[in-house]
């Protein structure tokens, strides 16, 4: 068998990631891009970067814990860039980085999708909440 460097086995991987396995690292991604927390972040930095209070802001009934979990979680998966400016207080700014505007598209059409049909959507929970 002839040897393989690490980067052809990298490649051999990529392609055989499988979402629907519990244990797949695109599974992972896909739990960590879903949650409600990490779109409504990604679309508050579609405007550029901005500091924690804005996002906390931004991001009505967000916890301090839950939006620092979120933007740790956006840092560690490349998506989010975060900047320290040494001041009197310092300056933390958060700002999507390539790969997270990559993604940006698609959060942005779910969000949309979600605002323009929520009066369908309402109407058919009341549907099916009604009784029978």
């Amino acid at each position: 068998m002839p040897t393989r460097t690490a980067a052809q086995r990298r490649a051999e991987a990529s392609t055989a990631y499988d979402a629907y396995l519990a244990e797949c690292p695109a599974r992972q991604l896909l739990d960590s891009i879903a949650d409600k927390w990490v779109s409504l972040a990604v679309n508050a930095l579609a405007d550029g970067p901005q500091r924690y209070s804005e996002m906390q802001r931004r991001l009505a009934s967000v916890s301090q814990k839950m939006l620092t979990q979120t933007l740790r979680q956006l840092e560690r998966d490349g998506l989010v860039s975060r900047t320290v400016t040494p001041a009197v207080p310092v300056r933390v700014t958060y700002e999507l980085t390539p790969l997270g505007r990559s993604l940006l598209p698609v959060m942005r059409t779910i969000k949309d999708w979600a605002e323009r049909h929520m009066d369908e959507v309402q109407a058919a929970r009341v549907a099916y909440d009604s009784p029978s």
